[in-house]
């Protein structure tokens, strides 16, 4: 729900170092959003080393708050901060520049992202040439990915000894299954061993698919072949074979604004028909990440009620298409059920750049600069630059490399020992990478890369 600030006075809580920031950035806010707020700078150099078991010592209510936001490190810990205070704790943003989105973020009453329309088919290919071990194993990263249905995948013209032991050993682990295969043989085995679901059914093999007594995937004898796509659809509804229908989606530079319209032409012609799009041959013949390919292919989806997209992560840049595709259907759902854009609701698949940039302005980091009293090295990333400030001194270049050799031949050198020269060289390689990519630097903690980011421990040395 969404919180009236202007009901509120907020304490916010930080340490000596980050205290003019964060006068400067609430006071903006205050500003424009009409709340009445106080400032508590408790006696810790960096806020981010604040625990709720010290917080509990050293933190004083004023008598007027209606609210306490502490720093957003302490996330991890939310549950710890209720015994604090009876007034209501809140963890604000990790950057306190991010304040203004933080408290602006405005959530429709009724919300309820995480809801999905489209069923997600994951191949595994070659599956004839596998051992059972390796089937269970390839099918159980592709459920916890989020594919609802594993399909197997054959090798034409290759024997499949093993077909009836992996299908009953999949659904005997609570799998549903499909085969995806032209090879009558290898069909039947799959039906009879419990598959649910054949891929796929044209005109070469219509007629058996009225006897396997399970659902198929439809398509053209030719992906152009219209006509032969109608006729099968058809002949299948003529004889009751439940069907989905797939026009194939072709490679850019092969077919592929047609075979869009083709999907389109579709589900004009038959309104309510069950439909599945086939997206490999995009993020696996396409030279560039899956994800936002992914999101745009199950976008049209979402709008044409296609329910159901059958993927592949063979090729390495395609390696995570499952889990896109999971939090992809997501997405559009959402966009597409509240009739706005998918943007700002859920970032996990802006992996390479950050949905936004806080830097430091040239005052701010004089004033960090004067603030600091010691000799470990603070990193700081602003204006294509890395900073290292430490007392009295301040050093700066685009290439770590010349920063570090700065460091080293100042007086603050000799200081630096071997673990921590190796700690600031990981740091600023760190540093170097955010500028390149376009990404937020935050010193002791990892750069984010969506839903693919690892929690680390604290590795300052």
């Amino acid at each position: 729900m969404t919180t009236d600030y202007r009901q509120h006075h907020i304490q916010f809580i930080t340490g000596k170092l980050a205290a003019p920031i964060v006068q400067k950035t609430v006071q903006q806010v205050a500003q424009n959003l009409g709340f009445a707020f106080s400032i508590d700078v408790l006696p810790i150099t960096v806020a981010a080393l604040m625990s709720p078991r010290w917080l509990k010592r050293h933190l004083v209510p004023h008598p007027d708050a209606t609210m306490i936001m502490v720093p957003g490190h302490l996330s991890s810990c939310a549950d710890e901060l209720k015994d604090i205070t009876e007034i209501p704790i809140v963890v604000g943003p990790r950057e306190i520049r991010e304040l203004p989105w933080f408290l602006a973020k405005q959530q429709p009453a009724d919300f309820q992202y995480g809801e999905f329309d489209i069923e997600i088919l994951a191949e595994i290919n070659h599956a004839n040439r596998l051992a059972i071990d390796d089937v269970v194993a390839q099918a159980e990263i592709l459920r916890d990915a989020g594919a609802d249905v594993i399909d197997l995948g054959d090798t034409p013209g290759e024997p499949w000894p093993d077909l009836a032991c992996q299908v009953k050993e999949l659904i005997d682990r609570g799998y549903r299954v499909s085969i995806d295969s032209f090879e009558g043989d290898h069909v039947r085995t799959a039906v009879e061993a419990g598959a649910s679901l054949v891929l796929s059914v044209n005109s070469t093999n219509r007629q058996a698919a009225v006897d396997w007594g399970c659902e198929v995937v439809v398509i053209p004898d030719r992906p152009e072949d219209v006509t032969s796509f109608y006729e099968s659809i058809d002949f299948l509804a003529a004889r009751d074979v439940p069907f989905r229908a797939d026009p194939i989606l072709e490679p850019i530079g092969c077919g592929f604004a047609a075979s869009l319209r083709r999907y389109f032409s579709t589900r004009d012609r038959y309104p309510r028909l069950p439909m599945l799009m086939g997206i490999g041959n995009l993020t696996e013949l396409t030279d560039v990440d899956s994800a936002g390919v992914n999101v745009l292919l199950l976008g049209i989806c979402q709008e044409l009620a296609i329910s159901s997209v059958l993927t592949t992560q063979v090729i390495n840049w395609a390696r995570t298409s499952v889990r896109e595709c999971d939090i992809a259907r997501r997405l559009v759902r959402f966009a597409c059920h509240h009739q706005i854009p998918p943007k700002h609701v859920d970032p996990r698949l802006v992996m390479l750049r950050d949905p936004r940039l806080t830097q430091p302005d040239a005052e701010e980091i004089e004033q960090l600069a004067a603030s600091i009293r010691d000799r470990n090295v603070r990193i700081v990333v602003a204006d294509g630059n890395i900073h290292a400030l430490c007392a009295g001194y301040r050093f700066s270049a685009t290439d770590p490399f010349e920063v570090m050799r700065q460091l080293l031949d100042s007086p603050v050198g000799p200081h630096i020992s071997a673990a921590h020269a190796f700690y600031l060289g990981a740091e600023m390689s760190k540093a170097e990478m955010a500028i390149q990519l376009g990404k937020q630097y935050r010193q002791d903690e990892e750069l984010q890369w969506g839903y693919l980011t690892r929690a680390q421990s604290h590795r300052r040395l």
